[in-house]
C-alpha cells in the first residue's frame, strides 16, 4: 500500500498567490524525484470548531485560510529516499516562505484503505 505525507497549514489571504507558486515548484520538485501524486488544497468550507478544527490546529486568524496537502510514495523507503533528495533540491532553498512553518502540521502515514473510482 503507499505511503503518505501530510501537511495543514494557515496561508495568509494576501500570499494565496506567492503559495501556489511555491506549491507548483514543490510539486515539480517531488515529482522529478519520484513521488507518484501530489496534491494541494485551499480551504473552501473549513468551520473553526468549538474543541478541534482544521484552522485551531494551525492557528489560523480571520486573514488566513488552511491548505490541506498530500504527497503520495510508493512505500515508506521510497518515501525516505525522495524526502532527502526533495530537501537537499537547491530550488526549494531560500527565499522568503508564504507561511509560517512552526504553525504547519505534517506526518507520515501508512495507507489503511484505499479505493478508486474508475477513470
Amino acid at each position: 500500500m503507499p505511503y503518505v505525507d501530510g501537511f495543514v497549514l494557515a496561508v495568509s489571504k494576501d500570499k494565496i498567490d506567492a503559495y501556489k507558486a511555491l506549491a507548483a515548484k514543490a510539486c515539480d520538485v517531488w515529482m522529478e524525484h519520484g513521488a507518484l501524486d501530489y496534491v494541494e488544497c485551499v480551504g473552501d468550507d473549513v468551520p473553526y470548531g468549538e474543541l478541534t478544527s482544521f484552522p485551531r490546529a494551525v492557528m489560523a486568524t480571520e486573514n488566513e485560510v488552511v491548505v490541506f496537502s498530500w504527497v503520495v510514495y510508493r512505500d515508506r523507503e521510497a518515501r525516505d529516499a525522495i524526502m532527502k533528495k526533495v530537501m537537499d533540491d537547491p530550488r526549494l532553498k531560500g527565499g522568503e516562505m508564504p507561511f509560517d512553518g512552526k504553525r504547519m502540521i505534517f506526518g507520515g502515514f501508512n495507507t489503511l484503505l484505499q479505493a478508486r473510482a474508475p477513470a
